[in-house]
């Protein structure tokens, strides 16, 4: 056992509080290059929450003006086929309603908080606290 010690003295001449030194200052290194990654990879995400939204402000606006455009045409034409006005207008508020929908349930999935993770540094994370685990042992 005594020629195991000797052959870390001989390998790595520094001592322990030199080496304590280096373990904080590579750890406070790594934990700062941790946070940089996710911003960078939470700046994608809101990038991706921005296009989502952008989204949404499209399909209300295409939503204002199909209600417009069909409440005038497609109820004209639903009256010149014998419908009371009414009906007509009923029949194409409610097909606008459930495009409008769907265009809403589309950006509101591309919007759900489990796509903010920021995968790639959790697991960049994970492989560090087993690499750390593993040069303790």
């Amino acid at each position: 056992m005594p020629s195991d010690l000797n052959r870390t003295t001989a390998a790595d001449p520094r001592s322990v509080p030199d080496l304590l030194g280096d373990l904080v200052q590579q750890s406070s290194s790594l934990v700062r290059q941790e946070v940089q990654l996710a911003r960078a990879e939470m700046g994608e995400k809101v990038s991706q929450l921005g296009t989502a939204a952008a989204s949404i402000g499209v399909a209300g606006a295409l939503l204002l003006g199909a209600l417009i455009i069909l409440l005038q045409a497609v109820v004209a034409i639903l009256v010149s086929f014998g419908l009371q006005a009414w009906v007509a207008g009923l029949i194409v508020g409610v097909v606008v309603a459930l495009i409008g929908y769907l265009l809403l349930q589309g950006a509101l999935t591309k919007m759900k908080a489990a796509n903010l993770t920021p995968e790639r540094t959790v697991n960049q994370v994970s492989k560090d606290a087993t690499v750390a685990k593993e040069a303790v042992r």
